[in-house]
């Protein structure tokens, strides 16, 4: 072998080496299994607990218990893949790094924004939720319309599914943009904003716990927003396609609406306080 050959033998390696390496990532991730697999092997499913989150999602300080909307989804799921459930306490912000990370298996409660889409995959809908307003009193709009002029002042939650579709929907309102629901619905209480839009499941819990925050509304059209499950991204669609059916087979029985309600009367909303232009 001359010398050029020698070279090009040696390029050839490195070329070999480098393939090697960037290959070992993808073999690693396939020899560690689809969740699917996982879930099955380990007799674990990881699921995200977001602490104060009612009705999704409730901690007992006193017990350590989980309960709300979420975990009873939690709960079944891992029954029917004969596996129990692992919480993780996370928050809103921070469940799509935990399911990149492999952290989680599964995050419920997620609704499918595209820049979520991105980075992980989502379920059929679980439920659908209905955006709603809570208006200070004498503001009871039959229409969006209605709220969209520069003199009403409406709250959102800066990120959030609220804040996206006030901007898109109302763009000629005056949107006072707060950083947490919470900060959103003291503004319509302090007067700072004529009225806050949040999901039917949310609205529904900030009346009960404090009626002189506003009068839950309903304006129309009626819109609503799925809400699903967030599943990691990987080249097995099992996991994703298990969860669909166990999702369809609960819709179809009435169960996930059954777990729905019991969740709001966790947090004392009862059956009678939902309006009838609210469903899920």
């Amino acid at each position: 072998m001359n010398r050029r050959e020698f070279a090009g033998f040696l390029g050839l390696a490195g070329a070999g080496v480098a393939a090697t390496a960037l290959a070992t990532p993808a073999i690693a991730q396939q020899a560690a299994g689809s969740t699917f697999d996982k879930v099955r092997s380990t007799k674990k499913l990881r699921v995200a607990g977001i602490v104060g989150t009612e009705p999704y999602y409730h901690k007992d300080i006193a017990t350590g218990e989980w309960s709300g909307f979420c975990m009873s989804m939690a709960r079944d799921l891992a029954k029917s893949l004969e596996a129990e459930v692992e919480i993780s306490e996370t928050t809103w912000g921070n469940s799509v790094l935990d399911l990149q990370s492999n952290k989680i298996d599964i995050m419920f409660g997620l609704s499918p924004t595209p820049s979520r889409a991105l980075v992980v995959e989502f379920t059929r809908p679980i439920m659908q939720n209905t955006f709603t307003i809570i208006a200070k009193a004498g503001l009871e709009p039959k229409s969006w319309e209605e709220l969209n002029k520069p003199e009403v002042r409406i709250a959102v939650d800066i990120g959030s599914t609220h804040d996206l579709f006030a901007r898109r929907v109302l763009p000629k309102a005056t949107l006072v943009a707060l950083k947490t629901p919470d900060e959103a619905t003291l503004a319509v209480q302090s007067g700072r904003a004529d009225a806050v839009i949040q999901v039917a499941m949310l609205s529904l819990v900030t009346v009960k716990k404090n009626p002189n925050v506003g009068k839950i509304v309903v304006p129309g059209p009626i819109v609503r927003q799925p809400t699903c499950a967030g599943v990691r991204a990987e080249d097995s669609p099992r996991f994703r396609t298990f969860v669909d059916n166990w999702l369809e087979f609960n819709r179809s029985s009435g169960v996930m609406s059954g777990w729905i309600t019991s969740s709001l009367e966790l947090v004392g909303v009862q059956k009678q306080d939902i309006p009838s232009d609210i469903q899920f």
